[in-house]
């Protein structure tokens, strides 16, 4: 079950899955976590939560339209490959498209490419390296 949420109850999959741990669940947190229109996503399974993502108004230069960028999109090692996260974005494509939103565009792992490659996204940049994180692209989606 896909769910709109708090930052707070994402933050310790945002530091397990995207930091290694590594981090407090404060030093987890975004600066645009708390934007007038940004937010969370959550795919659920018997009440455990599995897959997170956070999304926030956020246009992409050069692109005309109105457009939210996606962050912090995680998914629990034991569930990955099973269309959690294909499931979670769709519901928040389809959420972003009744909004009116044109575009959704996010930086991407190198090793996520294909996942976003297969929903539909198309890279945009050349790669480039996220300092401690290592590469990633920048993917964008059309949605209007």
């Amino acid at each position: 079950m896909i769910r709109f949420i708090k930052v707070e109850d994402l933050l310790e999959i945002r530091n397990e899955v995207l930091r290694e741990g590594k981090l407090t669940l404060d030093e987890c947190r975004f600066p645009t976590d708390k934007l007038t229109g940004a937010f969370h996503l959550g795919y659920y399974k018997d009440e455990q939560l599995l897959c997170i993502a956070s999304f926030h108004p956020q246009n992409y230069e050069g692109f005309t339209g109105t457009g939210y960028q996606l962050r912090g999109m995680a998914t629990l090692e034991n569930y990955r490959g099973q269309g959690i996260g294909n499931q979670l974005l769709n519901f928040a494509i389809v959420y972003l498209r009744e909004q009116k939103i044109d575009y959704l565009w996010c930086n991407a792992r190198k090793k996520a490419l294909p996942f976003y490659l297969n929903m539909g996204f198309e890279v945009i940049s050349a790669e480039f390296e996220v300092p401690v994180i290592g590469p990633h692209y920048v993917l964008y989606v059309r949605i209007q």
